[in-house]
């Protein structure tokens, strides 16, 4: 099919890649008295399990490395609400909602005022007061949350849209090739709706772990089960509506999630591709990982600009106490 294969597959030193237009080869250096032979690379070669692992392990490796900024954003994200943090003066936040996650009051039953007594101010300024007022192991407060998540979702997210992408673009390559550049868009928005539903429940507590303060000396805050009972049990006596509200906010998640993939993938395969072609005959191993690193920080960079409002209502949805 016409442009580069979008997986470029495992290099070591002894191997070289040519890129051809579009196709690509693998060939490989034997050693002195061995016939050399080439080997067609191509992600459709790749099984379901060998995409889920390789995808579920970027997933590990992301998720700890980011999970910091993903609790200052949530912590933004959640006091514009309304949720009471320690040290936040009343006088500052008396016409705050009630109705969102709150944190405890001091022991004398009022909050108080410290030198530090004020908002969040910025990215920076939740890392500085997460630290210094509930630890540095609390910037990965919830990462026990997105491991969980990171390796089924991306485990069904990233092998879903290889096998939809490259159906789609045989099926148009053939019948309607002035629709090819539109199919990223479909398979990022298919694949991402199906790990979305699969694995919200999850991601409902990730977003309230992150978002609550626990300051607590010696105490364990709560896990991803308890916040998740913590999340029914306002609705225990009601049967049925106790499971639902496991799914709270999951048209917000989806509104965010969709859209964020349709950019995300439509952008990145685009720069990708010309990256790649630009690279010529002399592409290594370092240069086509820069390629892909490159064209997925502005790709998701993108996304996330276009739909933070949508990140917005979700973290709103996800905290909320009071339907």
């Amino acid at each position: 099919r016409q442009g580069f294969s979008s997986w470029i597959g495992v290099l070591t030193p002894d191997n070289e890649v040519e890129i051809y237009g579009d196709e690509m080869k693998e060939e490989k250096r034997f050693d002195e008295g061995d016939s050399a032979s080439n080997l067609t690379v191509s992600d459709a070669d790749l099984s379901y399990w060998e995409r889920a692992v390789s995808a579920a392990g970027a997933a590990f490796t992301s998720a700890i490395i980011v999970n910091p900024l993903d609790v200052a954003k949530t912590r933004l994200q959640a006091q514009a609400a309304g949720v009471l943090y320690d040290g936040v003066c009343l006088a500052g936040c008396s016409a705050t909602t009630t109705d969102f996650i709150r944190t405890p009051f001091h022991s004398n039953g009022q909050p108080t005022c410290s030198p530090d007594c004020t908002r969040y101010k910025g990215t920076l300024d939740v890392l500085c007061k997460v630290v210094r007022q509930e630890g540095f192991s609390r910037l990965w407060r919830g990462t026990n949350a997105s491991l969980a998540l990171a390796i089924p979702s991306v485990g069904i997210y990233m092998p879903l849209y290889d096998i939809f992408r490259n159906y789609m673009e045989e099926l148009t390559l053939q019948g309607a090739p002035s629709v090819t550049p539109y199919v990223p868009i479909v398979a990022g928005s298919l694949a991402r709706s199906v790990a979305c539903v699969s694995c919200y429940p999850v991601e409902l507590a990730r977003t309230r772990m992150q978002a609550s303060q626990h300051g607590k000396v010696g105490v364990k805050p709560p896990g991803v089960l308890e916040t998740l009972i913590g999340v029914m049990s306002p609705h225990s006596s009601r049967g049925y509506q106790s499971y639902r509200s496991l799914f709270t906010g999951l048209g917000a998640q989806l509104a965010r999630d969709v859209p964020f993939s349709a950019v995300c993938w439509s952008s990145l395969e685009p720069l990708r591709r010309k990256m790649l072609y630009s690279m010529g005959d002399e592409s290594s191993a370092a240069g086509i990982i820069t390629a892909n690193f490159s064209a997925g920080f502005v790709a998701g960079s993108l996304a996330a600009a276009a739909t933070c409002p949508l990140d917005v209502a979700r973290t709103r949805r996800q905290i909320e106490v009071n339907p």
